[in-house]
């Protein structure tokens, strides 16, 4: 789940992928895109196989939900071998066992829950995969098991549903998500100019540090609103009253998503008092 708190139509994003098409987009990397759009996965999941040129067997990151003709289309990118999870929300997890199970290769992830055949991954791993060097970026925020593979070998990094193609992420519901959050987004910011981004859901983009800058001013922008927020209605509000005040622009069936993200806004300022 990205929760993006603007939906974005199907399809409308230039030079995205149609479902199913696989769709070089580094040296390194291709995207088939699950078709499962909707206003919390924009146009639907990314599946990203990584495979050095000239090698024969690659990884999959993030083989989505159960479908069978995704799965599909995944299994004939082959061999497969490693899977690999950028967190556990089922739009980009559920079908990880019957997928590696069908191609016989183990699932790696920072969630010790959706690993098989293998140790779980830790901040800093570098895995030696496909003719690639790939390195392990924690992040968390979204989840806190959210995590972004970083490939060296073509200056890209895949970043889940910790920073999106288009529009914003919504924050995970555990103590601390959004101080977590930006701290990840700070990393991110550190990555060489040119870094692609390589996301769940919606278009690669040019420049992941930029691109984190950018989600780094909009979370100060709704700080503010928020402190704007309490400043009329007192310093103990419920998230639905910050809400309707911050996200008036936004389509109401959002909401929900956006309580989430209020609240962790919310702990975030008594955190810090700021």
């Amino acid at each position: 789940m990205s929760g993006r708190p603007v939906p974005g139509p199907t399809g409308d994003a230039p030079g995205h992928p149609a479902y199913e098409q696989l769709r070089p987009v580094t040296e390194a990397a291709a995207v088939v895109l699950a078709e499962n759009p909707s206003p919390m996965t924009l146009d639907g999941t990314n599946s990203w196989i990584l495979r050095a040129p000239g090698q024969a067997g690659c990884v999959v990151v993030d083989p989505g939900p159960e479908d069978a003709t995704h799965l599909d289309r995944l299994a004939g990118c082959g061999p497969v071998e490693l899977v690999l999870l950028t967190h556990r929300h089922l739009d980009h997890s559920e079908a990880a066992r019957t997928f590696a199970q069908r191609v016989s290769a183990p699932v790696r992830a920072l969630d010790p829950t959706l690993v098989l055949g293998a140790e779980g991954l830790g901040a800093g791993e570098r895995l030696a995969v496909a003719g690639l060097d790939l390195r392990v970026l924690v992040t968390p925020g979204h989840t806190d098991d959210s995590l972004c593979l970083v490939v060296d070998d073509d200056g890209s990094v895949l970043t889940g549903d910790t920073v999106l193609g288009r529009g914003t992420t919504v924050l995970g519901d555990y103590d601390g998500a959004l101080t977590d959050y930006l701290d990840s987004l700070r990393r991110l910011a550190e990555l060489p100019p040119g870094t692609t981004l390589l996301p769940g859901h919606g278009p690669d983009l040019p420049d992941a540090g930029e691109t984190a800058r950018s989600y780094l001013r909009h979370r100060e922008q709704r700080l503010d609103q928020v402190r704007a927020a309490l400043h009329e209605l007192g310093p103990d509000p419920t998230p639905r009253r910050v809400v309707e005040i911050v996200y008036a622009d936004v389509d109401e069936s959002l909401w929900p998503a956006a309580d989430q993200s209020v609240a962790a806004q919310l702990a975030h300022l008594r955190r810090t008092r700021s």
